[in-house]
């Protein structure tokens, strides 16, 4: 009988295998590999992924409490799964849920570093996020009544304390916080948005006038007492003049002058 005319044998209950959802598929990994494309290897196909759901659905769990729905994680377990079956080969000799754990393990981890991430975290500080948080799970099963120390941490996961604290910042660094978000025991409606500074125009002028100092400084003495006492000072043209004995329109002649060779004296330093 040809492999496309024998009948699809409903996958058998589980046995000698350690999981106790893990259903016996060798046969049926065996039938899958010889049956050409078609409708029976659909079937057959779909018999051998609904029979490994469950163990699907366990690994899903063990991602629960981490910020994506356990609907959602189910998803991408399955996910998962179907790549493993399609991608197992029989023929090694492994039995499918050595193949299968991993496989929908890590589909379920890139699904996290990928998709849950409101900004982009190295895939290092990622991992230390994840040896930080086992640490502590474990630990915390260890020394109940307390929260484990920074150094218990580092030596149960094998890092430094330094390791140890970029993990935990990333800990509390998964989502972004929208900047809408009302501050806590706000209650006019006070957001983050509000505690935000704005640019400083004065930082500008900082920048002028530590651009035109050695150009002021080159001028002769009295262009410089003239620039002085109208800029800083703050004294009119005629109170110049008079305190310099000169007239009010050299006075005026000699300031937009200055003015003039100072702007463009630092627009040629800035081209430069």
């Amino acid at each position: 009988m040809s492999p496309t005319s024998a009948p699809v044998n409903p996958v058998k209950p589980s046995r000698r295998h350690p999981h106790d959802d893990a259903p016996d598929t060798a046969e049926a990994f065996a039938k899958l590999s010889d049956m050409p494309e078609g409708p029976d290897r659909d079937d057959l196909r779909h018999d051998v992924v609904e029979a490994w759901l469950p163990m699907a659905d366990r690994l899903a769990g063990r991602f629960r409490n981490r910020g994506e729905s356990y609907d959602d994680l189910r998803q991408v377990a399955a996910m998962g799964l179907v790549k493993a079956v399609d991608r197992y080969d029989p023929a090694r000799g492994n039995a499918f849920e050595s193949y299968a754990v991993p496989t929908v393990t890590g589909e379920i981890k890139r699904h996290f570093r990928d998709h849950m991430w409101t900004l982009h975290v190295p895939r290092r500080v990622q991992d230390l996020r994840n040896r930080v948080r086992f640490a502590q799970h474990e630990l915390a099963a260890s020394i109940p009544g307390r929260a484990p120390t920074l150094t218990e941490i580092a030596e149960h996961a094998n890092l430094t304390e330094d390791e140890v604290r970029t993990g935990l910042e990333a800990l509390e660094s998964f989502t972004a916080l929208s900047l809408d978000a009302e501050l806590p025991g706000s209650d006019d409606g006070y957001s983050l948005s509000d505690a935000l500074g704005s640019v400083d125009p004065a930082l500008d002028v900082v920048i002028d006038r530590e651009s035109v100092k050695p150009r002021i400084a080159a001028l002769p003495e009295r262009e410089r007492q003239i620039l002085y006492m109208r800029f800083f000072g703050d004294m009119t043209q005629s109170r110049i003049a008079e305190q310099l004995g000169i007239s009010q329109m050299h006075v005026s002649r000699l300031i937009t002058r200055c003015c003039h060779r100072l702007r463009d004296e630092v627009l040629a330093d800035a081209a430069a």
